[in-house]
């Protein structure tokens, strides 16, 4: 084999004309993952749920073989669609009617955030880290934890808040970006530290130093009462 041909690298075995028949297959490809999608009402990937991301993928990868490769047949990827298309819908109405099913391949919505501090329990259980949470939060204008009543993950990645009237706020953590609030193994100053990692509060006197009561981190920041800014 010649290294860096023009030939094999752009073409291969196949002729020039079969640029156009590559055309045709992605064409065809196209039309068919635009009629699932619509057939399943959905409009974006974050309202998906993890078996209909399943299916996706499922059907993207037959869509790309029929695509590109001149000895796939285009029927067989047709009755593969067909075939997914109805899997979904009599699993979505077996879901509609079992709700361990729904559970199983639906999940549940997991509370992040409650009453002000992280779902600490919660989180571990599930697996789940927070610092893809802060980012969403902070895209919705929270700067502290205090601020929020409850916070869900929904099945389908989406973040459910909501908040304290002003005059309930709390103290909480601090989620803007590290050095605006400070981290601390001695306590600066008498206050209310929120604890890095699970962002549990509790008062602290100078000078202490202190391992987080709720999950035994030594880091803790100035807890924060801003009010939330809409």
């Amino acid at each position: 084999m010649k290294a860096f041909d023009l030939q094999r690298m752009a073409l291969d075995k196949v002729p020039l004309e079969f640029l156009g028949e590559v055309a045709l297959r992605s064409l065809y490809t196209f039309v068919l993952v635009f009629l699932f999608l619509k057939i399943t009402g959905r409009r974006g990937v974050r309202q998906m749920s993890l078996f209909e991301v399943l299916i996706i993928l499922t059907l993207g990868s037959a869509a790309g073989d029929v695509a590109f490769y001149d000895d796939v047949p285009m029927l067989p990827v047709l009755a593969v669609f067909v075939t997914l298309g109805l899997l979904y819908r009599l699993v979505m109405w077996l879901m509609a009617h079992s709700e361990k099913l729904e559970d199983l391949l639906e999940g549940k919505p997991v509370i992040i955030i409650e009453d002000g501090q992280l779902a600490w329990e919660k989180l571990n259980a599930a697996n789940l880290t927070e610092f893809e949470f802060f980012m969403e939060l902070r895209i919705n204008s929270v700067e502290q934890l205090g601020q929020i009543k409850l916070a869900i993950m929904e099945t389908n990645g989406q973040i459910s808040i909501y908040y304290f009237e002003d005059d309930e706020v709390k103290p909480g953590l601090c989620i803007l970006p590290d050095g605006r609030a400070g981290r601390f193994t001695v306590f600066p100053a008498d206050g209310e530290y929120a604890c890095n990692q699970c962002s549990a509060v509790y008062v602290m006197k100078v000078g202490d130093r202190q391992l987080c009561p709720r999950c035994g981190n030594p880091e803790w920041s100035k807890a924060s009462r801003a009010k939330r800014i809409t």
